[in-house]
């Protein structure tokens, strides 16, 4: 099953998005995130997949909302609340075509225009309203290998 982590960038009261170069999702505007890598952190890898698609560094700082879907291949999203420590923001060569900040008045008003409405919105809005869960809410540990 996959896992997918991203992020809300806000910055004076607009969220940055990035357009898809995906043949599946082409043009969809979405929130920065993508897949966990194998041995990776779940923190870690929102924070690579942030900085790969925006050049954005983020430090995480809760969750907006965790959810998960039913379809041909069931998939696990973490979306967290950032602060934006460096916002030279460059979309990734070859996999966005475009990144861009909107206001929440817009980000509602382009629903067919984004990837997955159904947990971009929420997740903007839990940001919006500090609705942010803790960090700590995720626990951390390590399996050794016998």
């Amino acid at each position: 099953m996959p896992i997918i982590a991203g992020g809300v960038l806000e910055k004076d009261g607009k969220y940055l998005l990035v357009q898809e170069s995906k043949q599946k999702c082409y043009g969809k505007w979405n929130l920065p995130a993508g897949h966990i890598d194998a041995q990776e952190l779940l923190f870690d890898g929102a924070v690579r997949e942030i900085k790969e698609e925006t050049n954005c560094d983020v430090k995480l700082t809760g969750v907006c909302i965790i959810a998960t879907q039913r379809c041909e291949e069931p998939s696990v999203y973490f979306v967290f609340a950032t602060k934006i420590l460096t916002d030279d923001v460059k979309p990734q060569e070859g996999e966005i075509l475009e990144a861009k900040w909107f206001s929440y008045e817009e980000i509602i008003n382009m629903h067919d225009e984004l990837r997955a409405p159904e947990w971009i919105i929420p997740s903007i809005s839990a940001y919006r309203n500090d609705d942010i869960l803790p960090l700590s809410i995720i626990t951390v540990t390590e399996r050794k290998v016998q």
